[in-house]
C-alpha cells in the first residue's frame, strides 16, 4: 500500500510521508571554517593530519582519507589550526568551485584550507543519508551574490530540510548505495568506451597524416623521430618553408577577442567576466579568418586550430599561415599540427620549467621542425577522409556522452525521490 503524502510547505522538498517532519539545517549541522595555509607549510605529503582543498575534495567518490599537503600536530597547534572530526562533510564554500557541489565525508580528521568548510554532524545521523541530503541541495541557492561567489550560511543553517529517524536514514542509504553503485558502474563502463573512441581516432588521424591513406606503397625513412616511416614520393620541409609567422598589433580597441580553447577558437563574452581578462585590447594581435593561431605556452593542455573568425587574440599565442595556398591543403596540416599536440610531439620539442604550468614551444623550434609535404591533391584526400572518419567517430561519443548526461540526470533524480520520502524503501 503507497503512503500518503502531504504538503511539506517548503518548496524544494515539495510533498514528504505524512509521518516525516521538516527541520531547520542548523539542528543537523554545525559548521567549521577553514584555515589559511601558508605556502611555507604546504608540499608535506606525510604528518598527523592531511590538510585538504577544494582539489582534495573534487571528482566523483563520497569519501576522502588523504590529501596532496599533510600537516603535523605542531604545526596544527602552532598555528591554531581547527580540526576536522571524522564523519563530517567537506565541501567548497568560495569561488568558482561552489558552481561544482563537490562534497566528500573525511574517514579520517583533517584540516582545511580556507575556500573550504566542514559539515559538522550534531546528532547520530546516518552519515551516509546526510552525504545524499546535500547532495540534493545546490549550494549556489545560498551565493551572496557578491562579484565572487560564497556561500552565506547563516541562510544555509535557516534552510528546511527533512527530519527522519535514524532507522529510516539508514535504509534509503543503503538503498541508495546499492542503486548508485550499480548507475555509477555504467556511467564507469562508458565513459571507457568514449576514451576508446578517442584513441581510436587518434590512431587513424596519426596514421592517415604520417603514411597516407592509399594503401600499401613502397616506404622510407622521413629522419624525423617522430614521424618515422613515410611514403617514399612524400619529402620532410621545415615549418618556415611551408608557413610564415604574422604578428599585427591592432592598435585599436572594438574587435572581437578570440580565445584559443581544447573546442576551438572561440569569441571571448567579455561580459561573463571569465577568464584572464585584459584592460584594453589594444596590444591583442589580429587574427583573421583561415588563419591558424596556436597556444605554444602550455603544450599540455594548449590548442591550435584555424580560426573562422576575424578578430584579435592574444599577443602571447602564435599566429601564422601557408605561404602559398595553391600547394597545400589548409585542413590536412590541420589535422597534422593537432597530431603533433595529442601526441605530445610539440611537447616533446618545447622547453620551460618542469611542473610550473608553462612548457613552451619556441619559433625557432617551431620553425625549423621539419614535416611531411607532397601533392594538395593527396593532402586534400586525407584531409577529407579524416573529416568523415572523425565525424562518424564523435556522433559515437556525442551519443555515448548523451547516456552519461542521462545517467547522471536519473542518478540526481534517484536521490532526490528517496531523500525526500517520495520514493519508499520497501
Amino acid at each position: 500500500m503507497t503512503r500518503e503524502l502531504i504538503d511539506s510547505g517548503i518548496e524544494w522538498i515539495g510533498a514528504i510521508p505524512e509521518t516525516w517532519e521538516i527541520i531547520k539545517f542548523k539542528y543537523l549541522f554545525s559548521i567549521i571554517g577553514g584555515n589559511g595555509f601558508p605556502d611555507i607549510l604546504q608540499g608535506n605529503t606525510s604528518g598527523d593530519y592531511p590538510f585538504c582543498k577544494v582539489s582534495d575534495i573534487n571528482g566523483e567518490t563520497d569519501y576522502v582519507e588523504s590529501a596532496s599537503n599533510w600537516v603535523s600536530q605542531i604545526v596544527v597547534d602552532d598555528n591554531r589550526f581547527s580540526v576536522i572530526p571524522t564523519g563530517s562533510i567537506l565541501m567548497a564554500k568560495i569561488g568558482a568551485a561552489l558552481a561544482k557541489n563537490h562534497r566528500k565525508v573525511n574517514t579520517v580528521r583533517c584540516c582545511i584550507d580556507n575556500n573550504t568548510q566542514a559539515l559538522v554532524p550534531k546528532r547520530n545521523d546516518d552519515i551516509r543519508y546526510l552525504l545524499y541530503l546535500t547532495k540534493c541541495i545546490d549550494m549556489r541557492w545560498f551565493d551572496n551574490n557578491s562579484t565572487v561567489p560564497s556561500i552565506n550560511n547563516s541562510k544555509l543553517l535557516n534552510f528546511y530540510v527533512p527530519n527522519i529517524p535514524k532507522r529510516e536514514q539508514t535504509a534509503i542509504a543503503s538503498v541508495l548505495d546499492n542503486k548508485c553503485a550499480k548507475i555509477d558502474s555504467a556511467i564507469e563502463k562508458t565513459q571507457k568506451t568514449i576514451e576508446e573512441y578517442k584513441a581510436l581516432k587518434q590512431s587513424i588521424i596519426t596514421e592517415a597524416v604520417t603514411k597516407g591513406i592509399r594503401g600499401d606503397r613502397p616506404m622510407k625513412d622521413s629522419d624525423n623521430t617522430w614521424f618515422g616511416m613515410i611514403p617514399s614520393d612524400w619529402q620532410m620541409m621545415k615549418v618556415k618553408y611551408i608557413f610564415r609567422i604574422k604578428k599585427i598589433i591592432a592598435g585599436e580597441e572594438g574587435h572581437t577577442v578570440l580565445s584559443i580553447t581544447q573546442k576551438g577558437i572561440k569569441p571571448k563574452d567579455l561580459s561573463k567576466n571569465e577568464g584572464q581578462i585584459a584592460e584594453s585590447y589594444k596590444s591583442y594581435q589580429l587574427l583573421n579568418k583561415g588563419d591558424y593561431a596556436m597556444n605554444h605556452m602550455d603544450l599540455l593542455t594548449g590548442w591550435i586550430d584555424i580560426s573562422q573568425y576575424d578578430g584579435v587574440t592574444s599577443p602571447d599565442y602564435r599566429v601564422f599561415t601557408l605561404i602559398n595556398e595553391n600547394k597545400h591543403d589548409k585542413k590536412y596540416y590541420l589535422y597534422l599540427m593537432q597530431m603533433c599536440y595529442t601526441d605530445k610531439i610539440f611537447y616533446g620539442l618545447g622547453q620551460g620549467v618542469s611542473g610550473m604550468g608553462r612548457w613552451r614551444l619556441q619559433a625557432d623550434k617551431f620553425l625549423n621542425f621539419t614535416i611531411p609535404t607532397f601533392t594538395k591533391e593527396e593532402q586534400s584526400e586525407i584531409a577529407e577522409y579524416l573529416d568523415n572518419k572523425c565525424a562518424t567517430i564523435d556522433t559515437l561519443i556525442s551519443q555515448k556522452e548523451t547516456i552519461i548526461k542521462e545517467l547522471e540526470t536519473y542518478k540526481k533524480s534517484l536521490i532526490y525521490e528517496y531523500v525526500t520520502g517520495k520514493k519508499e524503501v520497501m
